[in-house]
């Protein structure tokens, strides 16, 4: 029986890949996997998170540790830092091959890495609007879905890579698009969302439904899917939109209580975004219409 070479998991005889962290079968050994000590461990950041609902992540870096960011989330860092903006991988093939993922997530081609010398140093990051930070420490192989826009900062040797939605309702009606972020340990990784945080623990077979837009993150072992809600009436009327993402564990769900179309939508309540309308505001001023 083989074993990924990257998390350890026992893969079956017809697998291409590994479904726990998508390392490709062929780099996956008939030897039994090595004991968890053997694996490559990261040592454990020391962080705090500050504020209410405009939160900074303070990140105090030893001497070899590295983390790396989105483009546009440091707010300060000390000297004793450096940063580097670079493709992520380890040859060009799969440099590029990230560039290019990238670019489907609609990010920046490069991510910022931080690491100091010396007595350490220290960085702080936030996101772009009013919401919650959360860490969360991913054992090695270990995958977290994230939404488009959660990921904030990573520990190295933590990965970023992006995952397709594999059915093709949640994909055209959920809301976020085909494309999440995926985070695969080991190391800390820290999320943003909006509003407060809502943490689910499914159980086996235990579902919830959510608004799509307001999921934050989900452990890979849930399932994801989208339903039809009851009907026509509360689909038209309701304000809650067409459809309901359902998740099903076991696994982590994370939830936040606001959305930036949500917050958009309240700051300036006469724009439409992105070419969104209010489906009960689209049939009052059909029918008040006096033309």
């Amino acid at each position: 029986m083989p074993f990924c070479t990257g998390c350890g998991n026992e893969l079956a005889m017809s697998a291409s890949y590994c479904p726990r962290c998508g390392t490709p079968i062929g780099a996956a050994s008939a030897a039994p996997p090595p004991p968890a000590s053997s694996f490559q461990s990261a040592e454990p950041l020391d962080y705090t998170i500050q504020g209410d609902n405009l939160q900074v992540a303070r990140v105090k870096l030893k001497p070899g540790q590295e983390i790396f960011a989105e483009a546009g989330k440091l707010i300060y860092k000390t000297p004793s830092v450096f940063w580097e903006t670079r493709m992520s991988g380890h040859g060009i093939g799969d440099r590029i091959l990230g560039a290019l993922k990238r670019k489907l997530m609609g990010a920046s081609l490069f991510l910022t890495y931080f690491k100091t010398t010396g007595t350490g140093g220290e960085a702080g990051f936030a996101g772009n609007y009013p919401g919650k930070i959360q860490a969360l420490q991913l054992p090695a192989g270990h995958s977290l879905m994230v939404q488009r826009e959660g990921f904030l900062f990573a520990q190295s040797p933590a990965r970023l890579d992006i995952a397709f939605v594999k059915k093709l309702g949640a994909g055209f009606f959920g809301g976020e698009g085909f494309i999440l972020e995926k985070l695969t340990g080991p190391g800390a990784v820290f999320i943003h969302a909006g509003g407060d945080f809502v943490e689910f623990d499914l159980s086996p077979f235990e579902t919830i439904q959510v608004e799509s837009g307001h999921i934050v993150a989900f452990d890979e072992s849930v399932g994801y899917d989208i339903q039809f809600v009851g009907g026509i009436k509360t689909a038209l009327f309701g304000g809650e939109g067409l459809f309901l993402a359902t998740l099903t564990g076991p696994g982590k769900v994370i939830v936040q209580s606001l959305t930036l179309a949500k917050l958009r939508r309240e700051l300036a309540p006469g724009l439409v975004f992105r070419g969104r309308h209010n489906r009960a505001d689209v049939l009052n001023n059909l029918f008040s219409n006096d033309d």
